[in-house]
């Protein structure tokens, strides 16, 4: 089902079924979640930009599609699509994954468009520069230099801001103290926000160099520092993402406070 223009419909049914499946996960399997995508599942939709043909992290937003499949009760679409901005499929799905390690050319008018009218209907994007907070070369773009400069184009009244370390996205599902991917390192996460909703989040903790798998389901990168257990608080970071994405910011309510607390940050 595509968005479109009362985006509040869409998010009331966004909230709706979400929110139902996480609070009875334990109890209940839906059989589908209505109102997103094709058939009715959850695709983490996979954005390409420029000359690339899929993402820096090709694997990634599959693997993660397996843990929410695994850990929740949201039906997820297991193999997810790709798609550009200037394609009309691209508000078929509320959820976009980009990743890079590289700096791209401008996008096009027609792509500043699609990607502003996708977050203006209610979309969430998830930028995770593969990079990490690593120097690139003297003189050379980068993907964080190109990222900054498309979104500047697309929102030039929205900046991207610190996200606030008490924010709802750090305990949408699981209670996670920090945000870590392949590195654990110190940028802060980012965001821009409408109204009190994230609307775009960027991370450059490689998120998807944590998740990716060959097709052998062998990890293709090494951990830095924390090894497995932090690839593990890399998956529930992604998992939080993604509820938040179809949830918003419910557990603010004082009423989720005895459920969230029951659910111990490293428990089972």
């Amino acid at each position: 089902m595509r968005m479109v223009p009362d985006g509040s419909n869409w998010l009331a049914r966004a909230v709706a079924v979400a929110s139902v499946a996480v609070l009875i996960a334990s109890l209940l399997k839906v059989s589908q979640a209505s109102a997103f995508g094709d058939a009715g599942l959850v695709d983490l939709r996979v954005l390409v930009v420029g000359d690339a043909q899929d993402a820096a992290r090709a694997t990634a937003s599959q693997r993660l599609a397996w843990e929410v499949h695994k850990r929740t009760s949201v039906e997820m679409r297991l193999r997810p699509t790709r798609v550009r901005l200037d394609e009309p499929e691209l508000f078929e799905s509320p959820f976009l994954y980009w990743s890079g390690e590289r700096a791209f050319a401008p996008l096009s008018e027609a792509e500043v468009l699609g990607l502003r009218r996708f977050v203006e209907l209610g979309g969430f994007l998830l930028i995770d520069d593969a990079t990490g907070d690593q120097e690139s070369i003297p003189g050379a773009a980068s993907f964080d230099q190109s990222v900054r400069r498309e979104l500047a184009r697309a929102f030039p009244r929205e900046a991207l801001n610190r996200l606030p370390d008490d924010h709802v996205v750090y305990r949408s599902f699981y209670l996670v103290r920090r945000a870590v991917g392949r590195l654990a390192s110190s940028p802060p996460i980012e965001a821009i926000t409408r109204g009190e909703r994230v609307a775009v989040l960027y991370t450059r903790h490689d998120l998807g160099g944590a998740w990716d798998r060959s097709d052998a389901g062998q990890f293709l990168y090494p951990v830095l520092v924390g090894g497995e257990r932090q690839r593990e608080e890399a998956y529930r970071f992604g998992v939080n993402l993604v509820l938040y994405a179809l949830c918003l910011d419910y557990k603010d309510d004082q009423v989720h406070v005895p459920f969230i607390m029951r659910r111990q940050a490293y428990g089972p």
